[in-house]
């Protein structure tokens, strides 16, 4: 394979003079700031909030560098993973002109992303062992394919995608492949991090939101090669994450013992929820998982999902996505919410019975 990151990069991206922000060309320290027009009497939430973030993050990207055994400059920090999901669309892709490939079933923002920005989408679905079809991803390939989109584990299936699989994807493809790991805390599995040296092509995808657990502070991570992180900073906005989120993510960083833990718990409570389930008649299938939830086929889907609605337990209903007709998608809750769902279950089982008799 040979790879040439300029000739995928869109004219006007490669040609753009990205804005400069007040905060981007200051550089040293000082006492008054009167260059960026914020209000210079303070913010009713105080800590300091009347004025911009850091426009690159530079002391977050410094402990996430550390966390990680990267270097800065290959860490991209976004608003959640689906801000560079969106900026590698517009990067690399000519609207109404080049594609990608997507492997459903799958996250669906790679699809809206794509809708979004006018790129087309080649689906080649996954086996029914939920793995790559490889081959016939590789036989996909055209002069127009630029992005290829994989998710491991996968949502919402929950498994790994067999390596070599990977790895053979990367090897014979000569635009960008983004490994979306969005779950990897939960599996057993070295990150595709470690390969970024190795293969200038890739982009692997993490966030805060699920086993640091900070959904609600809407931190997400591309890290890449300098040359393509440095094309991600050229097109995002300005200043995409917050102070506030800045501060408190930094601050979670030193909490990675608890987080340790967390997953830990996450993952026993996978396997004694994956047993509950079997143990009951109208589960058919509990599928493997390698994330922090569990997809499930069970007798009637739709029925199931408004039952459990009824007593207050929200599952997703992912009887109508591709390969996964007749399931559910169950996070893995606490061990109270655990059995609080296995009791609605049962509770839906037994009404079944008595409806069949």
């Amino acid at each position: 394979m040979s790879f040439d990151l300029d000739r995928l990069v869109r004219n006007n991206i490669r040609d753009l003079k990205p804005y400069s922000s007040a905060r981007s060309e200051f550089k040293g320290s000082a006492e008054v700031f009167l260059d960026a027009n914020e209000n210079s009497f303070g913010s009713p939430a105080g800590n300091g909030l009347n004025r911009y973030p850091d426009p690159l993050q530079v002391r977050l990207k410094k402990r996430i560098a550390d966390l990680k055994g990267l270097g800065v400059d290959q860490i991209f920090a976004g608003n959640g993973s689906d801000e560079a999901i969106d900026l590698l669309y517009r990067i690399f892709c000519e609207p109404a002109r080049d594609a990608s490939i997507i492997c459903p079933p799958t996250y669906g923002m790679y699809e809206v992303s794509a809708a979004i920005n006018n790129v087309g989408v080649v689906m080649i679905p996954l086996t029914h062992d939920f793995q790559l079809n490889s081959r016939a991803m590789i036989d996909a390939f055209s002069p127009n394919t630029k992005l290829i989109f994989i998710c491991s584990p996968n949502n919402p299936t929950g498994n790994l995608m067999q390596r070599q699989a990977v790895i053979e994807i990367i090897e014979n493809f000569d635009g960008i492949v983004i490994i979306d790991e969005a779950y990897i805390d939960f599996a057993s599995t070295p990150s595709f991090t470690g390969e970024l040296q190795k293969y200038p092509n890739l982009v692997v995808l993490q966030t805060f939101s699920k086993a640091w657990g900070m959904a609600g502070l809407r931190v997400g991570t591309a890290f890449a090669s300098p040359e393509i992180v440095a094309l991600l900073n050229r097109v995002k906005p300005p200043y995409n994450i917050s102070t506030t989120a800045q501060q408190i993510l930094l601050e979670a960083l030193d909490q990675k013992t608890q987080i340790d833990e967390w997953i830990k718990i996450s993952k026993t409570e996978r396997e004694a929820l994956r047993i509950a389930l079997l143990d009951l008649d109208l589960v058919q299938t509990i599928y493997p998982s390698d994330a922090n939830f569990i997809l499930a086929k069970v007798a009637d889907a739709v029925g199931i999902y408004k039952s459990l609605v009824a007593k207050g337990v929200v599952v997703r209903d992912r009887s109508n996505v591709e390969l996964c007709e007749g399931c559910l998608r169950i996070t893995v809750g606490t061990a109270d919410e655990n059995r609080q769902l296995i009791a609605a279950l049962r509770d839906f089982g037994s009404k079944l019975e008595v409806s069949i008799i």
